[in-house]
């Protein structure tokens, strides 16, 4: 399905997605270097998103990773530290003529997903697949939006939904 993912309700009180607070939270950008173009793009929208909701940029890390099937394992080197309010994974997948497309897109998707589940620590899709270079470019700062905006908005709220909840329950 293609479009632009919601927006976070804006009301101004904690879960609203700011950058601000809390002892300077820190987020770590990895991004994939394969299809740089794309990732590049992928990077200038979520760098722009953390700016726009006050994070400085000693508050954002940035590491570069082959491709997107290495997202996961560098998110859960990242997410071990415990340095990390969030993690956010940048990378583009675009199908070729073998069945490698799907492999590489699937497991990135489950190896994002799981270091979020096993360590607590939000760690965001920002991995554009598409079918052709178009499509890719389009979610990469195009007419369907930024998937690298939305996954740095995305890291943003569910950072602060993890410390509103653990200051209730902790």
């Amino acid at each position: 399905m293609a479009g632009r993912a919601p927006k976070a309700p804006r009301t101004g009180r904690p879960g609203s997605g700011s950058g601000r607070g809390r002892r300077a939270r820190r987020f770590g950008v990895l991004v994939a270097r394969f299809n740089e173009p794309i990732s590049k793009r992928l990077l200038d929208g979520a760098l722009e998103a953390f700016r726009r909701h006050g994070c400085e940029s000693s508050q954002v890390e940035v590491h570069w990773v082959p491709g997107s099937f290495e997202l996961p394992q560098a998110a859960l080197h990242l997410a071990r530290t415990g340095r990390y309010a969030a993690i956010v994974c940048l990378g583009a997948v675009i199908r070729g003529e073998t069945p490698h497309f799907e492999h590489v897109a699937r497991e990135a998707a489950q190896g994002i997903r799981e270091v979020g589940l096993s360590t607590g620590v939000p760690t965001t899709f920002g991995v554009v697949t598409a079918f052709t270079l178009e499509q890719a470019w389009e979610r990469a700062g195009g007419k369907v939006g930024n998937r690298g905006e939305e996954a740095a908005l995305a890291a943003l709220e569910m950072s602060e939904f993890v410390a509103r909840v653990g200051r209730r329950h902790g």
